[in-house]
């Protein structure tokens, strides 16, 4: 019998459009774009499933809800990858790389920053999970199989307590009351867009500051050799006379 933990009171501490199932179960399932029957899945062994669509609110959902329950030990990402937002990809990315300057490192998708999630949640939820990736995939058979195999192999609880982490505008993703709404994939793109022009036009100023530096360098340069040649010909002319 593997041991096992309390989650936080109150789990799953964000609320979100999933379902609930045993939160002593091992395994969470997040289906990306697809919605799909979730009881066979939460009656296979799941703690928790449902949807996740953006790569910044949604997963700061997925990572808060996983580090307040030490007994989950393994993240299945199936189900259709969503256009623009690429939150499977993202979610495999902040579990294998983490984040950097509030941005999941590698992570092509619109807007992948993270701001409500603390380094120690991140941390640990790279540590207490492992990733199981079926993106693409929205057999449910398939899945079904897939959380009893993991659940079968349940290690018991991650010998940590639970971290609790506060979302502002944590509300089902879409609901506009919430205080934080997900945008649409292609607004999402707009806006990285905006984001890489941005960051090129300081890259681009940083560029014109070095090669002015360049160039008034080499005037100097120049003026200074002038000098001091000048100077060698007045002592020879000096000197010959």
């Amino acid at each position: 019998m593997v041991d096992k933990k309390e989650a936080a009171p109150g789990w799953p501490i964000i609320t979100g459009e999933y379902s609930i199932g045993d939160p002593s179960k091992c395994v969470n399932v997040v289906t990306l774009g697809s919605h799909l029957d979730e009881t066979p899945i939460l009656e296979a062994g799941a703690s928790l499933v449902g949807p996740c669509k953006t790569e910044n609110l949604g997963i700061e959902k997925v990572v808060a809800n996983v580090v307040s329950n030490p007994n989950v030990r393994f993240l299945i990402v199936a189900g259709s990858e969503v256009k623009g937002h690429l939150t499977g990809e993202s979610i495999l990315c902040i579990h294998q790389h983490g984040v950097k300057d509030g941005r999941i490192i590698n992570s092509t998708g619109a807007i992948p920053y993270i701001e409500n999630v603390t380094e120690e949640a991140i941390a640990r939820f790279q540590k207490q999970v492992e990733c199981i990736d079926m993106i693409g995939n929205e057999d449910l058979n398939a899945i079904i199989a897939k959380v009893k195999e993991y659940d079968a192999k349940d290690p018991g609880a991650i010998d940590e307590d639970p971290i609790v982490v506060e979302i502002e505008g944590g509300g089902e993703e879409g609901d506009e009351s919430a205080g934080a709404k997900p945008l649409a994939s292609e607004v999402a793109i707009i806006q990285s867009r905006i984001k890489n022009i941005e960051s090129a036009m300081i890259e681009a100023g940083n560029m014109n500051k070095y090669h002015s530096g360049v160039h008034a360098g080499k005037v100097e340069g120049i003026m200074i050799g002038l000098i001091i040649t000048l100077g060698l010909l007045g002592l020879l002319v000096a000197g010959g006379v």
